[in-house]
């Protein structure tokens, strides 16, 4: 199917023009093989001269832990966190004192930089005070590998989740205006994605930022796709049964996602179907429309 409903659509980001990934000698990879353990800031001597052009733009990253993205310089600081085939550093831009987290993605083939380059166009349809921003990318090739790379604000109070656990500890609530007014931002950002026909898919509290004046911000948007699919097939409906196991984290992910039927159409719908705060005792909060 090739419709904008279509079950090609939902599981194949658009691949990037591979004339927009300019192709250069980067010396020693800075990335190993797999991403290292959280841990200080890296020394010099883990650091190595390399240079690349990317997409048009100058990047290299230069001794004594700076890089350089379009002309500017940022500081690596230490890492931040760590997934399956990304990691987070927070780095500090040279030029005006501000704190980014710079997410890496490492990518082996041409369907992982599509994936990645996917989050990235999903980052740059949104202007939204509920969205997390993305400042500059980057698509570093290194050897037969590649690195995409997202420069993202960096939000100090870090995830809902860490909220919520932080309150747990102290054996706190969460006050029910601050939850609504929580909740209320977190329902604008998904208005603005599913009113330009997207939805996010892997909505879970891990993937909300809360900023310093307590606003939800949406990250993490390389499970968007299209909202509405029409599955008209058994081999559609297996082929997004596989897309969700690998992409929607299973505690959130929605039931008609576990069990695709082979006539149906998935919207987003499933954005809502998420469970959001968890609270001491281990009591949840169940969000179903």
């Amino acid at each position: 199917m090739t419709s904008r409903g279509g079950v090609r659509g939902f599981c194949r980001a658009k691949a990037p023009s591979e004339a927009s990934v300019r192709r250069t000698e980067t010396g020693e990879s800075l990335a190993h093989s797999s991403p290292p353990r959280p841990g200080p800031a890296p020394s010099p001597q883990d650091l190595k001269d390399v240079g690349a052009t990317i997409m048009g733009q100058a990047l290299c990253i230069c001794s004594r832990g700076t890089i350089t993205i379009n002309n500017k310089r940022y500081l690596l600081i230490h890492r931040l966190g760590e997934g399956g085939f990304s990691y987070v550093d927070l780095v500090e831009g040279l030029h005006d004192g501000r704190f980014y987290a710079l997410k890496r993605i490492i990518c082996h083939d041409k369907d992982d930089r599509q994936e990645a380059m996917h989050e990235v166009e999903m980052h740059l349809l949104f202007e939204h005070p509920n969205i997390l921003t993305l400042c500059a990318h980057a698509m570093v090739e290194r050897g037969s590998k590649h690195e995409a790379w997202l420069l993202l604000p960096f939000l100090k109070r870090g995830t809902l989740w860490q909220e919520v656990e932080t309150l747990r500890d102290k054996d706190a609530f969460m006050p029910e205006e601050r939850i609504l007014a929580i909740l209320h931002g977190i329902c604008r950002g998904l208005q603005a994605i599913h009113n330009k026909g997207y939805a996010h898919r892997d909505l879970k509290p891990t993937n909300v930022l809360l900023d310093d004046e307590d606003q939800p911000l949406l990250m993490d948007l390389g499970s968007m796709n299209q909202a509405r699919i029409e599955v008209q097939s058994l081999r559609e409906a297996m082929t997004i049964q596989d897309w969700a196991a690998q992409r929607c984290t299973i505690s959130y992910r929605a039931p008609e996602l576990f069990t695709v039927e082979r006539e149906c159409v998935i919207d987003e719908r499933t954005d809502i179907w998420v469970r959001i705060l968890h609270f001491h005792l281990g009591e949840k909060i169940h969000l179903v429309t």
